[in-house]
């Protein structure tokens, strides 16, 4: 199929783990935007052999080959000389590079060395495309109606040539269907309970819709993806099934679309036009952490007070020493307490607070690791909750941050 793509990355420094791919998730969303989809995506070493013999499975499976990395001047980048060797061509010196690196360094006091000044050979048998912000040319491929394009690896460079150049021209090069996706964020289920509860509207599904589940702690994406000629019709079809799962799940759905809780909570603090404020003790600061996460979120954040210890619990939020010593900082009261003692220390409109035992240690019988309370409130309502996530300590802070959002949401849309 004419709209299928795979993404080679090469650089040893990725197969070591010196640094993260990144580029190709970059590529694969951009791509699916446009109707293309990503077949295979792999990272070879700097190596000829191990390049050759990918480039050459890759263009056994698919239409179109997109390649990353290997393009600097040192000579441990070897992808334009393996090229050149691969369609049987040979290098050949392009003045339209060369001045393009001259004016990249204009106004620099930087001096092209023998290095960047041979940047500007490429191989005789491509269409050389400019990189406006690197010195690296884009080297584009045809043979037997297949396109392979040679990319630089660093980052910003790649993104800058895939928007500006290699997309734009794939679109022109090749007629692709309408790929579109629809995400819902679901709360309150594991993913075989989710599973389980939408398995007849799942099973009734169009052909030409597939359904993803994307599980993470105390969350699963739903992804539906549909693929047609006619984009219009696509998207009522897929607007329609979603609205099938809002009926079956209801306030189980945190949003539609694929974003962080953090700034679904944010949306809805601006579109109520709320001021929040946290009281933290088991997160330690997480959700306050998360919540500026989001640009823009000093319109409607207030402030945070990490409680860590019962003093400041006191001292600060204003809690009770009877209660603390009578029920234990991870509980009903208390939790309710930070809640209050928050919202009137930083005159927020809702406030949520944390308290609970993260782990591994410091359960007890009657509080095992993973007891958490939350509590939300306003100036004239308040909610808690108890919950008991586990042993492990990391999920433990996530979990209790979910819940804190899950309970924000609903406390503003009730």
């Amino acid at each position: 199929m004419s709209n299928l793509v795979e993404i080679i990355t090469i650089g040893d420094e990725i197969l070591i783990g010196q640094i993260v791919d990144t580029n190709s998730a970059w590529m694969a969303k951009e791509l699916n935007k446009d109707g293309f989809r990503v077949f295979q995506i792999t990272t070879v070493a700097d190596d000829e052999a191990h390049i050759t013999k990918a480039i050459d499975d890759a263009l056994g499976r698919v239409d179109i080959v997109l390649v990353t990395g290997g393009l600097g001047p040192t000579k441990d980048d070897i992808t334009k000389l393996t090229l050149c060797k691969y369609f049987n061509t040979e290098l050949v010196f392009d003045n339209a590079v060369l001045e393009n690196i001259e004016q990249l360094f204009k106004g620099r006091s930087i001096v092209i060395n023998n290095l960047t000044h041979d940047q500007a050979y490429v191989p005789r048998a491509c269409t050389v495309i400019q990189n406006r912000v690197g010195t690296a040319p884009v080297t584009w491929f045809e043979k037997e109606g297949k396109v392979l394009v040679s990319m630089p690896g660093v980052p910003h460079e790649m993104e800058w040539v895939m928007s500006n150049e290699t997309l734009p021209r794939l679109r022109k090069h090749f007629n692709t269907p309408a790929i579109m996706h629809h995400t819902m964020l679901v709360t309150g289920y594991g993913e075989s309970a989710l599973a389980i509860k939408i398995a007849d509207w799942e099973d009734a599904l169009p052909s030409f819709i597939k359904l993803a589940y994307l599980p993470s702690p105390g969350l699963v994406k739903l992804r539906l993806t549909g693929s047609l000629e006619n984009k219009k019709e696509l998207a009522n079809i897929i607007d329609e099934q979603a609205k099938k799962v809002h009926a079956i799940l209801g306030s189980d759905i945190m949003a539609d679309e694929d974003i962080p809780l953090e700034e679904v909570i944010g949306r809805l603090l601006k579109e109520k036009g709320l001021k929040l404020a946290t009281a933290e003790s088991c997160t330690g600061g997480n959700i306050a952490h998360l919540i500026t996460t989001i640009s823009g979120s000093s319109n409607y954040f207030k402030g945070s007070v990490v409680a860590y210890s019962n003093e400041i619990k006191q001292q600060v939020l204003g809690v009770s020493s009877a209660d603390l010593e009578k029920f234990g900082a991870v509980s009903q009261s208390v939790v309710e307490q930070m809640a209050q003692g928050v919202l009137k220390l930083t005159g927020a409109d809702i406030a949520v607070s944390t308290s609970g035992i993260a782990g591994p240690t410091g359960g007890t019988a009657e509080k095992p690791v993973g007891t958490i309370w939350v509590a939300v409130c306003t100036r004239n309502k308040l909610v808690s909750r108890e919950f008991h996530f586990g042993n492990i300590r990391s999920r433990n802070v996530a979990m209790a941050t979910l819940s804190a959002f899950t309970m924000l949401k609903e406390m503003m849309e009730a």
